[in-house]
């Protein structure tokens, strides 16, 4: 956007500083033809008077010697035809076609004394001749032509084009540096703007915008703060009622499980036994909810923490760099019962060579264990492997199943809220799993990805930064 602003302020730069040198070289050259037209049409009107004074005395001897000075001064040459003579000097002869022409004109008595705007690009031999008659007002007595040297002038208007060239480079960067100047100052806060909402966007916090720029920008500025920190609080109030709610309901539905329980000891026939395992198992469902709301609670506040770019309040929640295969180990042995409960088998595949990656140990193992209680549950009786390979940025943690898989469609909308695969609803579940692994690779600048396995499965892979990338 800058770079329009300025390729716009730089157009109109030149557009004025064009315009300026236009108007002033356009005045410098008739300022100069002007000048040389006065000098040269006083020296013409002179010439008039000395050779009507000395056709009147029959005596030239005192117009030649004038002549033959101003040709010797200027290096221009006059040519008067009088009734008797014609005099030159200056080696102008009336076998020049122009000025043959002065002269016919003047004999005719029509002046001739306009000069044609000076330009600096004629070559300096250019030269051009005015006339005029004497003698009466019934008779011309004769005809007198001067030759206008217009070389000085042209060099004099080349100095000052140059001149004005200098100037108009120098004015035109003084242009641009200012059109720079305006510009960033005028889209430093819009830039800073933007940053904020993007960052809004992505951890639903920002900082504080500097009142600067013009005032509607920093009005702006002041407006987006204001809403930025409603938006921010009224985020985390969510997000802390969300853990609160979860967090208070644990107790009365505690306490209800402990009455139905006792309840159960005092039913008599299946019928009462029946209804009373399906209150209980409703019951666990409902535990097994508030435990997946108050995990993601806890996987997006950390994933916020981790976008905004601030550090974690408690010292263990910090990512550190560690040997994943560890922590892979202590996973697969403990959901190991499940495995063979289900019909599964399980196999952890240990690296060639060690490998280091960025995480916190105790949420790494929260998403592999979120990632095989999942194949657990959703593939009875298929194989499921476990891994840690390297990769360009750092490494990552494979867990793949040879279950029935999901849909590429499926893959996008599992890190939903609460989304199950239709074919899957009669299986227990509440639909935070993915989505706290999510959330947590997030928090820890990683992510997860979802692809399909041939012929059949799913491949959950977590990727995060190595330990030389911290």
């Amino acid at each position: 956007m800058k770079v329009r602003v300025l390729g716009i302020l730089s157009v109109i730069a030149v557009l004025i500083v064009a315009t300026v040198c236009s108007v002033i070289l356009t005045s410098s050259a008739r300022e100069l033809t002007q000048e040389v037209q006065i000098n040269r049409v006083a020296a013409l009107n002179r010439f008039a008077q000395l050779a009507n004074d000395a056709s009147n005395d029959n005596d030239t001897t005192q117009l030649k010697r004038e002549m033959d000075r101003y040709s010797q001064l200027y290096g221009e040459g006059i040519l008067i035809r009088l009734q008797q003579q014609t005099l030159s000097s200056g080696g102008l002869s009336e076998d020049r076609p122009d000025v043959r022409s002065a002269l016919n004109r003047a004999s005719l008595n029509l002046s001739d004394t306009t000069i044609s705007t000076i330009s600096p690009f004629s070559p300096n031999t250019g030269t051009e001749t005015i006339s005029r008659s004497f003698g009466t007002a019934s008779q011309v007595l004769g005809e007198v032509v001067l030759e206008v040297d217009l070389g000085a002038a042209r060099t004099k208007l080349r100095e000052r084009w140059i001149a004005v060239g200098v100037a108009a480079v120098a004015m035109g960067a003084l242009l641009l540096v200012a059109a720079a100047r305006v510009s960033g100052w005028v889209l430093r806060p819009v830039h800073r703007l933007s940053r904020a909402v993007h960052q809004l966007e992505a951890t639903g916090k920002t900082s504080q915008l500097p009142e600067a720029g013009p005032p509607e920008l920093r009005e702006l500025s002041r407006a987006f703060s204001t809403m930025a920190t409603t938006v921010s609080q009224s985020i985390e109030s969510q997000r802390q009622l969300i853990a609160d709610t979860s967090h208070q309901l644990r107790n009365p539905v505690g306490a209800l499980r402990l009455r139905i329980d006792l309840l159960r000891l005092e039913l008599q026939t299946a019928k009462e036994k029946e209804a009373a395992d399906g209150v209980v198992a409703e019951l666990e469902r409902v535990e097994e909810i508030l435990d997946g709301v108050l995990k993601l609670a806890a996987a997006e506040h950390r994933a916020f923490e981790g976008a905004a770019g601030t550090r974690p309040a408690s010292e263990h929640s910090r990512p550190t760099v560690i040997d994943p295969f560890p922590v892979l180990q202590g996973e697969v042995e403990r959901v190991a019962p499940a495995v063979r409960l289900a019909g599964s088998t399980i196999t952890l595949n240990q690296p060639d060579t060690p490998l280091e990656l960025e995480c916190n140990p105790e949420e790494l193992a929260h998403m592999v264990g979120e990632l095989l209680a999942n194949a657990v549950k959703y593939a009875p009786g298929g194989h499921i492997a476990v891994t840690a390979k390297p990769t360009r940025e750092g490494a990552a943690v494979v867990v793949s199943d040879d279950g029935p898989g999901l849909t590429a469609e499926q893959r996008t909308a599992s890190t939903t809220r609460f989304w199950r695969a239709p074919e899957h609803s009669a299986i227990p579940g509440n639909g935070l799993g993915m989505t706290i692994v999510q959330r947590l690779a997030q928090a820890n600048g990683g992510r997860l990805i979802l692809e399909t396995q041939e012929p059949h499965g799913l491949i959950a892979r977590l990727e995060f930064k190595g330990g030389s990338d911290g």
